[in-house]
């Protein structure tokens, strides 16, 4: 890696074709996607459903970073959430098919990264206070609220998909004959 690419990507300058206000929130989702995809490189199949003191799974954060990502951007444009989106909502922690490996996982988190990126390109500033309803109760939010919250939600399941994946890790080590 260059020094560059050494730093956290809010330290590396802007994005091209991203508006202004909206840097924070890209620089956070890249951020996430990098150390997703760093934690998860090498993580085994085998424990991706595992739950250590009743926590969620990381197979669960991973299908959820995806999911909510693809909910929030949703309701950013102005949109309703579909039958599929609701189906894959109601089936988050548990393997389903296409959603069942680390790989699978991570190709479907990285997509929707690649989405919301290309959504926030494209997003006029002006339009970042325009009011959006979230959910059946039509709760009032706006584009940037959904948009930022869209990022912040992403950096939380990221830290706790990291601890949850160390505590495997080292409970996997313990089992292990020296």
């Amino acid at each position: 890696m260059s020094p560059a690419e050494n730093k956290e990507f809010w330290l590396r300058g802007p994005l091209p074709g991203i508006p202004a206000l909206l840097q924070p929130t890209a620089h956070a989702l890249l951020q996430a996607r990098q150390e997703v995809n760093l934690l998860m490189a090498a993580f085994p199949d085998a424990l991706l459903w595992e739950r250590p003191g009743g926590v969620a799974s990381p197979g669960f954060h991973l299908q959820h970073l995806a999911g909510v990502l693809d909910r929030l951007l949703t309701y950013a444009r102005g949109e309703a959430l579909d039958h599929a989106q609701l189906k894959d909502l109601a089936a988050e922690g548990a393997p389903i098919e296409g959603q069942s490996t680390v790989a699978e996982l991570l190709n479907r988190f990285n997509i929707q990264i690649d989405k919301a990126l290309d959504q926030i390109s494209q997003t006029p500033e002006p339009t970042l206070t325009e009011t959006r309803y979230v959910g059946r109760a039509r709760l009032p939010s706006t584009v940037a609220g959904l948009l930022f919250h869209a990022a912040e939600h992403t950096q939380r399941h990221n830290g706790q998909l990291l601890v949850t994946v160390r505590v495997l890790k080292v409970q996997q080590s313990m089992r292990q004959p020296l």
